[in-house]
């Protein structure tokens, strides 16, 4: 059995140690937001954060991550209750398929937990890793501008 901490919550997952996080996050967690998309960390359908950072989860071993952090999708709210990245995506429209879009998500909120208000290099910089392949690049690009917007401004309502 091996603990792993995701979305605030411990889980015992029997699995090899060897099996990627994805794999458990799909099959025994039932979390489906990460996708499975090249299988080699080259797209970025499969990322989640891991101690606030980015991370191909198709590639990172369960065995790496007892005792971290780990973030998906739906640790960041609901359908109901979006957080403030996702209702950004949702007002820009951002996606079109939707098939990278988890990925573009978590992606941006570790961008955003490390640095609120990046300029639009920083913020292409940060997401080139992710690939869109319906090409909503820009839209995407302003849903990361508005969420940091938004959070300048409930930084400076407090």
């Amino acid at each position: 059995m091996i603990e792993l901490n995701v979305n605030g919550r411990p889980h015992a997952v029997d699995a090899d140690p060897a099996t990627p996080l994805l794999y458990v996050l799909r099959d025994h967690l039932a979390l489906n937001g990460a996708k499975f998309g090249c299988g080699l960390g080259q797209c970025g359908a499969c990322t989640v954060m891991i101690d606030g950072k980015a991370a191909f989860s198709c590639v990172t071993p369960i065995a790496a991550l007892p005792g971290r952090r780990i973030t998906t999708v739906e640790g960041l709210g609901t359908a109901d209750n979006p957080g403030l990245l996702q209702q950004a995506f949702i007002d820009e429209q951002a996606a079109q398929c939707g098939y990278c879009i988890a990925g573009m998500i978590m992606r941006a909120q570790a961008l955003l937990e490390a640095n609120p208000s990046p300029d639009d290099d920083e913020i292409r910089r940060h997401m080139m890793p992710n690939l869109c392949r319906c090409g909503t690049h820009m839209r995407i690009l302003r849903a990361v501008k508005r969420a940091a917007q938004t959070m300048k401004v409930n930084v400076t309502a407090k």
